[in-house]
């Protein structure tokens, strides 16, 4: 479904969302692989930890449009362009009904959703007149239907995976490809808020494995670990009538 992308020697690539967790593992993996990767988040220490003098570190706030801007400015200016960016930044408080604030909910969608609006209309001038490149969008599989303790995390990942497929609809044709990965659980400072145990749960690295896998595959939607995915993907086509029951005797709740 898209061009599959097997060699990243030389490759420009943007990670958003880098200082931590699966961005953080896929920067390293990315640079050990001969790629020319820019990483951007908002702690400039940690960018700088992260990838020292093999990459960019670009700090800035995904919420902050020009910061964000600003970022991109330098890595132009330092590399001409990009070729594959990837959205990684994201924020998450488990919480259920009655736990629910409006700043929550607003947070969630700045940092997860609104972002990744930041970003599109600065790189997708360049890779359009390219022809050529990538955009990955990392989402969730609590974007598939509503699930316990994701009454903020959770739209903005069904958002996420409705705005990749839009985006692949227009792109595609156009020579730039739009990967959507949907991830399981990972470990990460998010995660780690998690007092639940988590079925399949698997390391950062892994994580960035598996991407790695899916470009080179040109897979649209790159989910894992498969085991706990599928299964989830089982019950997005589930009735209500059986849904909500199974996912109750499943979490517990």
């Amino acid at each position: 479904m898209n061009v599959r992308i097997r060699d990243w020697q030389d490759k420009r690539v943007w990670l958003v969302g880098a200082s931590s967790g699966i961005g953080a593992a896929l920067a390293k993996t990315l640079i050990a692989r001969g790629a020319r990767v820019a990483a951007t988040a908002r702690s400039q220490d940690a960018l700088d930890a992260l990838v020292g003098k093999k990459g960019l570190a670009v700090a800035a706030d995904v919420t902050q449009p020009d910061a964000l801007a600003a970022a991109y400015g330098r890595i132009r200016a330092a590399w001409g362009g990009v070729d594959v960016v990837v959205y990684l930044a994201g924020t998450y408080k488990p919480q259920r009904a009655w736990e629910l604030t409006v700043a929550d909910a607003r947070r969630h969608v700045e940092v997860n959703l609104m972002g990744v609006y930041h970003l599109l209309p600065l790189v997708l001038p360049g890779l359009l007149a390219q022809k050529s490149g990538a955009i990955a969008i990392v989402s969730s599989v609590a974007g598939y239907r509503g699930l316990p303790n994701s009454l903020a995390y959770g739209p903005t990942k069904a958002a996420l995976i409705n705005l990749a497929e839009a985006l692949y609809i227009d792109l595609a044709p156009r020579g730039v490809g739009v990967f959507l990965v949907n991830p399981g659980f990972v470990e990460t400072p998010l995660t780690a808020q998690n007092t639940f145990r988590m079925p399949a749960l698997i390391s950062a690295e892994a994580a960035a494995d598996e991407i790695l896998r899916g470009f080179a595959r040109g897979e649209f939607e790159i989910h894992f670990p498969k085991r706990f995915t599928r299964m989830l993907a089982t019950l997005r086509h589930l009735p209500y009538a059986l849904y909500f029951p199974a996912v109750r005797k499943s979490t517990g709740t």
